[in-house]
């Protein structure tokens, strides 16, 4: 890739910051979409190619994206990191934020040593659009199933929340709660739960989906869920990020720095709204329309690719 276009990089920012927390993978649309589009797109936005710019490019728009959760869950990751804190002045797991922070560096264990160990394979040799086509299909299934087997409601609020206080307990808010809820999960459920971002390591296999699709399947609601996996998602994708955002700095982002900044100022700014739709979506709504996407999108790739 030798020219990045700044509509070039706007068009990816918006794709990842959209596609990173919607159930739908933001990877193999980043894959799919440029090899679908033709052209230049093709051309410039080759994420398997050698050495290629354009996976130093998406690095740092999910740097951007880890970013956006950040600041849209900046209140909870400032009682998540006064919880682990006081754990390990305190040597105790006792309070919901105490138990919180040590879920979330739990569930994020497995995924970070596969990271390290299979990312860049992964990447290299499955990093091409008729793979990625495949994955995204057996994406939809799985949200498919992970909706046909839960054991939870439909995301639905129930009026017995406040019955979880316990006596002399002040009235818990709706983060407060969900994250009471979620800390009944036990540390084996939530190393599953974590576990599941492993799949997305393959293009096309969502890193919430999954991770939500999990999280269901251990009895969370769709909301708590959700919100868990927005939690898990900032640690994975911004250290992820972080590891390599540094090629930007040399040679590898030569003519490109200013195409990669506003693709994430557009990553950001989608991402942050994608997280604030989702949030308030998974409250009453399934995965149901997000498997039947992820399908069609799926196999109409597979079937335009191996045609052309």
């Amino acid at each position: 890739m030798s020219v990045l276009s700044y509509p070039e990089a706007i068009g990816v920012g918006l794709l990842q910051g959209v596609t990173e927390l919607f159930p739908v993978s933001s990877l193999g649309h980043s894959i799919l979409v440029p090899a679908l589009l033709g052209g230049h797109w093709k051309a410039d936005l080759n994420v398997s190619a050698a050495d290629s710019p354009y996976l130093n490019v998406l690095i740092g728009l999910h740097l951007a994206t880890a970013l956006a959760l950040v600041v849209y869950f900046r209140r909870d990751w400032v009682r998540v990191i006064s919880g682990l804190l006081s754990s390990i002045r305190h040597r105790r797991i006792e309070t919901v934020d105490e138990k919180l922070a040590w879920l979330l560096i739990v569930a994020t264990i497995p995924v970070g040593i596969a990271g390290l160990a299979l990312d860049k394979v992964f990447r290299e040799h499955l990093g091409k659009p008729i793979p990625a086509a495949i994955f995204l299909t057996l994406n939809g299934l799985v949200l498919f199933v992970a909706e046909r087997l839960r054991r939870g409601g439909t995301g639905q609020r129930r009026a017995t929340d406040q019955r979880m206080l316990l006596p002399g307990e002040r009235q818990l808010n709706t983060d407060e709660l969900s994250d009471l809820r979620i800390t009944k999960l036990g540390w084996g459920r939530a190393l599953v739960i974590g576990a599941a971002q492993i799949l997305a390591l393959l293009p096309g296999i969502s890193r919430s989906g999954v991770t939500i699709s999990a999280g269901i399947f251990k009895g969370l609601r769709h909301e708590d869920s959700a919100r868990f996996a927005f939690l898990l998602a900032a640690p994975v994708i911004g250290a992820a990020a972080l590891l390599k955002v540094p090629s930007l700095m040399g040679h590898q982002g030569d003519g490109i720095r200013g195409q990669v900044l506003a693709g994430a100022v557009a990553a950001f700014v989608a991402g942050y709204v994608a997280v604030r739709f989702l949030t308030k979506y998974f409250e009453t709504r399934t995965l149901t329309p997000f498997a039947i996407y992820c399908t069609l999108a799926g196999l109409g790739s597979l079937a335009y690719l191996t045609v052309t």
